[in-house]
């Protein structure tokens, strides 16, 4: 079997060590377990963000987020509410190992916690893939994305916005709607819902 390249040898040493630490390492550390110099692991890192595999959240320590995975399927980006809004989803990290010709790269899966939206089969426990949302006004009413406000956390509802007003809406009644007004308080919408695990034979 045909040895992997130094790049991606680089990236599965990032997954592993991800999901053990549940978080990514330091450029020292890298260098201490691919026995490589500095240089060489930033040109890895290069081709590893130009190719797709990861994306780096420059001016902060360990901020490497995998966005494809070298083992097959969609990288799992932690758990996200599903219930009242709550902490930003981890950086925590596991691979779905899951294909279809319909994925696109940069889909994620989410492990939804919480009944908030037991009204559209997403139930506590399920895992929904999400796609990334790169224009917030080609999104419609109605869909089910993965906000977060500012201050307050993130959380999986159903979209709506009104002018300036933005609301997110359970689809489990015993839940309130959460509005905010976007001028005085920033959203951001990391992802649309594309499809529940437990349709995935539908695929």
């Amino acid at each position: 079997m045909q040895r992997p390249s130094p790049h991606l040898r680089l990236l599965e040493y990032l997954e592993a060590y991800i999901q053990l630490h549940g978080y990514s390492p330091v450029i020292d550390e890298m260098m201490e377990a691919m026995e490589k110099p500095r240089g060489a692991i930033q040109n890895s890192l290069r081709y590893l963000e130009r190719e797709g595999y990861i994306e780096r959240r420059y001016g902060k320590a360990r901020a490497i987020r995998i966005l494809k995975s070298n083992r097959g399927g969609i990288p799992i980006w932690g758990t996200i509410a599903a219930g009242y809004l709550s902490e930003v989803f981890t950086d925590s990290q596991d691979v779905l190992p899951i294909s279809s010709p319909k994925l696109k790269p940069g889909d994620f899966a989410l492990q939804v916690a919480g009944d908030s939206m037991i009204g559209d089969h997403i139930t506590d426990g399920s895992f929904v893939i999400m796609r990334p949302v790169s224009d917030l006004a080609a999104l419609k009413d109605g869909e089910i994305v993965a906000a977060w406000v500012e201050g307050r956390g993130t959380t999986l509802k159903h979209f709506y916005r009104e002018g300036n007003h933005i609301s997110l809406i359970a689809s489990n009644p015993n839940y309130p709607p959460i509005t905010v007004d976007a001028e005085e308080c920033r959203v951001e919408v990391q992802g649309a819902l594309w499809w529940v695990l437990q349709d995935w034979s539908g695929l």
